[in-house]
């Protein structure tokens, strides 16, 4: 039996959503689904607002955008994705809601390794995967992701689960780089040292690193200055690490972004070409900057000074679609060597 109420429900959303795309249509509006919180990203709108003119319009969630764009289809409000890390970058192409970005200023711009050799994506921002050593146990100052799977940090590691994304992304470099073999050889290895099992966030690697339970803790660049700038609760884990940027051997560090998806039925199309534009402008980059601690993917501009006191950032070179391509075999291999376990 048809459900009435279901088809009411959804005669509604299809009514309000037509109403928001004329609407947008007419006023010169733009509409944003972005995974990030709007207190971070809402200034970086606001000023493009005053340089064009052109309205923001902002969704904001934890999770289900691109399953929410996928059900709304041709009737969707979305002009722009705004999301981070290429686990949901490319999450949002595999869901068919995106389309090619063609703007020969995002070509110009972002280095070729940070866009999608299909056009589907671009990177607005980038952060790296580090670690928090501690002051008084840890005396090196530099180290490969691969050593850390040697025997001598047996107990000293505290890590978030291996499935997050933000695991996943380094993993699967680690895999795009070396095969499956040795990745799962080397995953082995990194579990052998875990201090306890993987758990918390990014945060609580360097609460856990202040209280002794582990020597080096994997976290995101911007989470050690966030806690340090912005968080006296918290500053005494980032008081009690120092931030050391790892490298592959013979490579340099593994890269994430924070990425921007053009919607594949874009009611403003030209207005969301204007903001991703706008997005990789040298004030934008600027704010992203000083504002989220991320590093810019534009030449030229200047790293915050609490990031670019870790030290001078030489990007692994690995393009961030061959990390994409290879998430699935690195999230299957957590699971093989019982990572989480």
């Amino acid at each position: 039996m048809i459900n009435l109420r279901v088809l009411a429900a959804s005669a509604a959303v299809l009514s309000l959503t037509s109403s928001f795309v004329s609407k947008a249509a007419a006023n010169g509006e733009v509409n944003v689904y972005t995974y990030r919180e709007t207190k971070l990203i809402q200034p970086l709108f606001d000023a493009f607002s005053k340089d064009t003119g052109i309205k923001v319009n902002v969704v904001s969630a934890s999770s289900g955008l691109e399953q929410r764009m996928k059900a709304e289809g041709a009737n969707s409000p979305a002009d722009v994705l705004l999301t981070v890390d290429i686990g949901r970058i490319d999450e949002a192409v595999q869901a068919g809601v995106t389309q090619p970005i063609k703007s020969e200023v995002v070509d110009k711009v972002v280095p070729a390794q940070y866009r999608d050799p299909d056009g589907h994506w671009a990177g607005i921002s980038m952060r790296a995967r580090v670690i928090y050593a501690s002051k008084d146990r840890v005396k090196q100052d530099k180290i490969t992701y691969e050593e850390l799977a040697d025997p001598k940090w047996k107990g000293k590691i505290c890590i978030r689960s291996g499935q997050h994304i933000y695991n996943n992304a380094l993993f699967a470099a680690y895999t795009a780089k070396y095969g499956e073999a040795k990745a799962e050889e080397w995953l082995r290895g990194v579990k052998a040292n875990l201090a306890q099992k993987p758990s918390g966030g990014d945060r609580e690697a360097a609460r856990d690193v202040a209280a002794g339970k582990c020597d080096i803790g994997i976290g995101n660049t911007y989470y050690w200055a966030l806690m340090i700038n912005n968080d006296p609760e918290k500053k005494p884990w980032a008081e009690a690490t120092r931030v050391i940027l790892p490298t592959f051997e013979g490579g340099g560090t593994h890269v994430n972004l924070s990425g921007v998806l053009l919607a594949k039925h874009a009611p403003n199309k030209a207005n969301g070409i204007k903001l991703i534009e706008w997005l990789v402008s040298e004030q934008a980059q600027q704010m992203y900057a000083d504002q989220n601690y991320e590093y810019p993917v534009r030449t030229g501009v200047a790293i915050n000074s609490t990031i670019a006191g870790y030290g001078k950032l030489g990007p692994d070179p690995l393009p961030i679609a061959k990390i994409a391509a290879n998430r699935k075999a690195a999230a299957s291999l957590v699971d093989k060597v019982g990572f989480d376990n």
